[in-house]
C-alpha cells in the first residue's frame, strides 16, 4: 500500500518541476499542430486520389 502512495507523491513533486508553456506559446504550438494536421490530410487526400485514379485507369 505504501508504494502507490509514494509513487503519487513523487509524481506530484515532479509535476511541480515541469516548465509549463504560457498562453502565447500554447497558442503558437496549437496553431502549428492544426496546420500540420491539415497539410498532412491534404497530402494524403491528393495521394489517395492519384492512386485511385491510376487503379481506375488500369482496371478499365
Amino acid at each position: 500500500m505504501k508504494k502507490p502512495l509514494k509513487f503519487l507523491k513523487e509524481v506530484s513533486t515532479e509535476m511541480k518541476r515541469v516548465s509549463w508553456p504560457n498562453r502565447k506559446e500554447l497558442t503558437r504550438y496549437t496553431i502549428v499542430v492544426v496546420f500540420t494536421v491539415i497539410f498532412i490530410a491534404i497530402y494524403f487526400a491528393i495521394a489517395d486520389y492519384g492512386i485511385s485514379s491510376l487503379i481506375r485507369l488500369i482496371t478499365e
